[in-house]
């Protein structure tokens, strides 16, 4: 599974945790996908709290779901592996591309 494909997944199962308040089932997820559900999930307080230190005029709880667990993937992405910072940059703005809203 290419890499793309793997956040797009990883996304997906942030997306529905997220809306749904359930954690996510990360058992049939490929071994990357899940570290990158769990790492995101599980550490979204403190990601939340650096995602707002630096949103000017959104406070996290407003911002749309996707767009909150766009910036929660790649900050873990970016905090927590050797994925080089352009490459975590660019696949969050594809990531928004494909499915938020132009605004966002």
């Amino acid at each position: 599974m290419a890499k793309e494909e793997v956040r797009q997944l990883a996304l997906g199962a942030l997306y529905a945790a997220d809306v749904t308040g359930v954690a996510p089932d990360t058992a049939d997820m490929p071994a990357r996908a899940r570290r990158m559900v769990e790492g995101s999930w599980s550490g979204r307080d403190v990601l939340d709290a650096e995602i707002a230190s630096a949103s000017r005029g959104w406070r996290i709880e407003r911002m749309p779901p996707v767009d909150r667990n766009i910036l929660r993937l790649a900050l873990w992405e970016l905090r927590s592996t050797d994925t080089p910072v352009p490459v975590v940059i660019s696949e969050a703005v594809e990531l928004a591309k494909m499915y938020s809203t132009v605004r966002s």
